[in-house]
């Protein structure tokens, strides 16, 4: 039987990621390159130099003195944690496959409960609002689905939600889309049918 090319793509390994990554200087400069993959380009007035104020972190326009830092208006601005920490918590919670909770993410990055959660939090909205920017193609299947509260379908406390996923060809699954309703009321109940039995087309 053939591999499963999605299950088995080329990653990159926890040795491989430390040695990226690993220490506070290659932090900041990965996400100098990301943020200015062709060189440092003032947020206010779009000149190119700049000199380092290495007390505050952060770097000035040399043309109109406008101090920005590599983590403002990022996921990481204002955070107390180092980057080596953050970019290894979203390592962790990006690859593993299976989910990782954030209790075993506190033990491993070696910080509190509360903030684990907070950082698995931020990163999962984050990875949600990239997937929103997907259109799903293909073969499409869908369902209807009650998240958390009492047992029983539709009991109170419940959040309703539309589960939307797309398969290649093949039938492997490639994106999942959850799109939160109030409520299932008669109209989404009927354009959640018609989509369910194809009678739209794909690209929902």
């Amino acid at each position: 039987m053939a591999k499963n090319t999605i299950q088995f793509q080329k990653g990159l390994c926890l040795s491989e990621f430390l040695a990226h990554y690993g220490t506070e200087e290659q932090c900041q400069a990965a996400l100098f390159r990301m943020r200015w993959p062709k060189g440092f380009q003032c947020p206010r007035c779009g000149h190119g130099r700049y000199s380092e104020i290495q007390s505050q972190k952060v770097l000035q326009c040399c043309a109109c003195r406008f101090q920005v830092s590599v983590t403002q208006g990022t996921l990481f601005a204002s955070t107390k944690l180092p980057l080596t920490v953050w970019l290894l918590g979203s390592y962790l919670v990006t690859q593993a496959k299976d989910g990782i909770s954030s209790f075993n993410l506190a033990r491993t990055l070696g910080i509190s409960d509360n903030a684990a959660l907070r950082m698995k939090h931020k990163l999962q909205q984050v990875m949600k609002n990239q997937d929103d920017h997907y259109l799903l193609t293909g073969v499409l299947l869908m369902d209807d689905v009650y998240w958390d509260g009492k047992r029983g379908r539709g009991a109170s406390g419940k959040t309703p939600l539309i589960a939307s996923l797309s398969l290649t060809s093949q039938g492997h699954p490639l994106f999942l889309k959850l799109n939160h309703l109030q409520r299932f009321t008669s109209v989404n109940r009927l354009v959640y049918t018609a989509f369910k039995h194809n009678q739209y087309p794909s690209g929902y």
